[in-house]
């Protein structure tokens, strides 16, 4: 089976008849047309490669199957999932100085009927405005307002499909068995790993997820404590994934609403900017594989997993069963050549798409931290 068809076959079995099925498969099928590739980086470590749609971020998946506030990559590929749809208006919200420049460049050159709102705060602001246009009583008796970050469940339900097409392709290259299959998902506001909750909760075999969080810690606080306090975000390299208050932890927490539930599917560390750094040269240099930040702290995140395990073990005098890691790969490293071509001393070439971005003009209004600001401008747009 291709992707496509192991991507239709879920959703029809999610969906059943909520969507026509000739027009559920279109759909499928338009949203997953670029590769996904499961590539081996070193023995039973895998890299699925996520990054290959037009914006070169997982989030392609998701943003085009609806078809927001971002912190960094679900911006480009929702703005280019809406483009040129009539009677859609897409307003995406970023905070100012916190994304790289490419990244940036790909949410102020859309134009049309995308317009990009540069706020004056963190990424957790750009969340709570959002938050706040929903339960605005004047905005919702005006305007019919949707998100298409991971607030909205069906941008979550289609990145399901891609654990299965994951392990789809580790059958076919005769794993064992009665090896354990891990997850490790560079998680910020944890919607990609809630993603794979729903998958295994759906039948698909997974032992744990590793959440590989950077220096934004409250995932991690809760995993040792069981106490959720969100903190502000801290800045690091691994950029889309500064959030200190991750929007899915309630689904996740549905989903699994003991800690001692939590911790039994889940594994989490923190990853410091200097062990990011470190895992994108030492990775360069031994296999030659070229890693952005964000699947850097996902790589390190299971090789802290494979060695707590190997400690464990000898430990206990115990053997358990093999473990096959998938590392999920969410952006193309060339979003961020910038820094990661100092690191491994070696250019990185810049996609076509990402060229053509390169040579529009940036187009974005700056709003202040304000509420009033942003409803004026859906107000606006009414």
């Amino acid at each position: 089976m291709t992707l496509q068809q192991v991507s239709y076959e879920i959703a029809r079995t999610l969906l059943q008849d909520e969507i026509p099925n000739n027009k559920l498969e279109e759909i499928t099928y338009d949203t997953m047309n670029f590769d996904v590739p499961l590539v081996p980086l070193y023995l039973n470590t895998f890299v699925l490669e996520l990054f290959h749609g037009p914006t070169l971020s997982f989030k392609d998946v998701g943003a085009r199957f609806l078809a927001l506030a971002t912190s960094g990559d679900t911006g480009s590929a929702v703005g280019r999932g809406f483009f040129n749809i009539p009677g859609i208006e897409v307003i995406l919200l970023y905070p100012k100085g916190k994304v790289s420049y490419i990244q940036e460049m790909q949410l102020t050159t859309i134009g049309n009927n995308i317009s990009t709102l540069e706020v004056d705060g963190t990424f957790d602001d750009c969340q709570k405005l959002v938050k706040e246009a929903f339960t605005n009583s004047v905005l919702n008796k005006t305007v019919f307002l949707t998100s298409a970050n991971s607030i909205n469940i069906a941008r979550l339900i289609p990145q399901s499909f891609y654990y299965f097409w994951a392990y789809k392709q580790l059958l076919d290259t005769k794993i064992s068995v009665h090896a354990d299959l891990v997850f490790s998902v560079p998680s910020g506001n944890f919607g990609n790993v809630t993603a794979g909750l729903i998958a295994k909760k759906m039948g698909l075999p997974v032992k744990r997820f590793i959440a590989a969080t950077n220096s934004n810690q409250t995932f991690l606080k809760y995993f040792q404590t069981g106490i959720f306090e969100p903190k502000p975000s801290i800045k690091t390299i691994s950029n889309a994934m500064d959030v200190g208050n991750p929007n899915n932890f309630p689904r996740i927490t549905a989903l699994y609403p003991d800690i001692e539930l939590i911790r039994d599917v889940f594994w989490t560390v923190s990853i410091s900017d200097f062990d990011t750094e470190r895992i994108i040269k030492n990775t360069y240099a031994d296999v030659q594989y070229i890693l952005d930040p964000h699947t850097a702290v996902g790589l390190c995140g299971m090789n802290n997993y494979k060695a707590s395990k190997l400690k464990s073990e000898f430990q206990n005098e115990e053997k358990t069963n093999d473990t096959v890691g998938v590392v999920l790969g969410t952006a193309h490293p060339a979003k961020f050549s910038d820094i990661i071509s100092k690191f491994i001393n070696h250019e990185i070439e810049i996609p076509n798409s990402l060229k053509q971005v390169l040579s529009e003009k940036k187009n974005a209004t700056p709003i202040q931290n304000q509420f009033e600001e942003l409803k004026t401008v859906i107000l606006n747009k009414a």
